[in-house]
């Protein structure tokens, strides 16, 4: 995502006269961090990631959006932010409900809690993969971090050496991940037509070109939902331990 323009991109530049204090007393109260981060992930929920600037959460929150800089110094810094955010969540969901002693259930509830948190929060789902793309391993937000932790010690416990365990954990993030994404990806292209093909669009696709695709168009709107998911990482997680 692209970086906004003027006060958007860092901390506002320093001039020669005193620089004024923006308050961060919102229509709520002092701001933190925390509800700062939920103010923002509310946000992208209700009107997606091109909603999200500093000035646009500082009008939810009540505040000017020099007040923000203290606890997202730049754009990039929310973004980063909101990753947490949804690891945060996650890593609440798993505190929640009793945990298992065997690795392999284990892997299997972290998938779904994930899951369940990325369908909590759909427009926020690209973030996890764009931001990674953008920000090196030792910078991730802790709870990332202590994400990667949790998985890799579990295919350790599995008994996976260091290079197998390295290839699953890599299997197991883009399977999540990407099992996720192709959950979300939209299909519908007519919300209001009440015909199943002309809701899926099918009479825009060329029969004769993509006639596989026509026919399974139908299919494939339909969510795989936690059993896909969980069937995947069976076979997975066989292809590293047989």
């Amino acid at each position: 995502m692209a970086m906004e323009r003027g006060g958007e991109r860092g901390r506002p530049e320093a001039s020669g006269a005193p620089a004024r204090r923006a308050s961060d007393r919102g229509r709520y109260g002092r701001l933190n961090r925390d509800r700062v981060l939920a103010s923002a992930l509310e946000l992208v929920d209700r009107e997606g990631l091109s909603a999200l600037s500093m000035r646009r959460l500082g009008g939810e929150l009540g505040v000017e959006a020099m007040a923000l800089y203290r606890y997202a110094p730049s754009k990039d810094a929310l973004l980063d932010g909101l990753v947490e955010a949804l690891h945060l969540e996650l890593e609440q969901r798993l505190a929640a409900e009793a945990g298992t002693t065997e690795w392999r259930a284990e892997l299997h509830r972290i998938a779904r809690a994930t899951y369940d948190v990325c369908l909590a929060h759909p427009r926020a789902v690209p973030l996890l993969t764009t931001r990674m793309l953008a920000v090196p391993l030792a910078r991730r937000p802790l709870a990332v971090l202590k994400d990667h932790e949790r998985v890799l010690a579990l295919l350790r416990e599995g008994g996976l050496d260091e290079a197998r365990c390295t290839a699953a954990f890599r299997a197991f993030t883009a399977w999540l991940l990407g099992y996720v994404s192709v959950e979300l990806r939209e299909m519908v292209d007519n919300p209001e037509e009440p015909d199943p093909a002309f809701r899926l669009g099918l009479h825009r696709m060329p029969p004769h070109e993509l006639p596989r695709l026509r026919e399974a168009a139908p299919a494939l709107a339909e969510r795989g939902g936690p059993d896909g998911l969980a069937a995947g990482l069976d076979a997975l997680l066989d292809r590293f331990t047989s």
